[in-house]
């Protein structure tokens, strides 16, 4: 069990320092990151908006 463990963390410890050798190698993952989190705010103002307008529009009397 604990060379499996042990293992483990070795390889572990590899990939970290494989994936910090290049300052860029994170940036795409960041980018798709930013922007997955700006079209979920986006969908949430939308959504805010849509509700207001809705609401607005069925407060309107039409019978005077």
């Amino acid at each position: 069990m604990f060379t499996y463990l042990s293992l483990f963390t070795d390889h572990l410890r590899d990939r970290w320092r494989e994936l910090h050798r290049d300052a860029e190698a994170g940036y795409s993952t960041e980018t798709v990151v930013v922007t997955a989190l700006l079209v979920a705010l986006a969908i949430a103002v939308l959504a805010v908006l849509t509700v207001a307008v809705m609401n607005r529009a069925t407060s309107i009397d039409l019978g005077a």
